[in-house]
């Protein structure tokens, strides 16, 4: 992918969305509960993997939740992992208990 893709945020469906022009290229899928925004699930078309579509979706999507005041719960293997790397975030972050 030469060109980064537009990352919207999808209030109605309760994900970001990554288009590549008039292409759902990926999603971030979330929910709010209270003060919190909770990560549970992205995906990415086959056609656009490996072309950093995810990355811009959890940058674009962390950005959001941090301007709007949000408290991050990474419950997505990949949002997870993007913050791990990236520990500006960590004064926003929640992590999960673990279970079992």
């Amino acid at each position: 992918m030469t060109e980064s893709p537009k990352v919207v945020r999808n209030d109605e469906q309760n994900r970001y969305e990554a288009w590549s022009g008039d292409t759902l290229a990926g999603v971030a899928v979330y929910r709010e509960r209270g003060d919190r925004t909770i990560f549970t699930h992205t995906e990415v078309e086959s056609a656009f993997e490996g072309k950093g579509v995810a990355k811009a979706l959890a940058a674009v999507a962390l950005e959001d939740a941090v301007g709007r005041g949000r408290v991050i719960v990474p419950l997505c293997p990949f949002i997870a992992d993007y913050l791990r790397k990236h520990t500006e975030y960590e004064d926003h972050v929640r992590w999960p208990e673990a279970t079992g």
